[in-house]
């Protein structure tokens, strides 16, 4: 059962809705990492508009999911070629 919760991202309360405790407490924390980046940046780019603090906010949370994905999908890769060399293994095994 959804709950609605509020959440402040850079100081701004925002109302959403959290599917499960677990999808809320990831919503909390993702909220906070939020406004730590955006402090970051305020004290970086002091005269950028908080929409553009947002946009960079927005690009580092993707590269940073592109790299996560790019390195599962290489962990995928090594698994598969593991499981091969096993399975090769074992059948080598058997014909012994």
């Amino acid at each position: 059962m959804a709950q609605d919760i509020t959440l402040k991202v850079a100081g701004k309360p925002y109302r959403l809705s959290a599917a499960t405790p677990e999808m809320e407490q990831l919503m909390r924390l993702a909220a906070a990492d939020v406004s730590a980046m955006m402090t970051k940046f305020d004290a970086r780019f002091p005269d950028s508009s908080p929409e553009d603090k947002l946009v960079f906010v927005a690009i580092q949370e993707a590269a940073g999911k592109l790299s996560a994905q790019k390195k599962m999908s290489n962990l995928i890769e090594e698994v598969e070629a593991l499981q091969g060399d096993v399975e090769a293994y074992l059948e080598g095994m058997m014909k012994k």
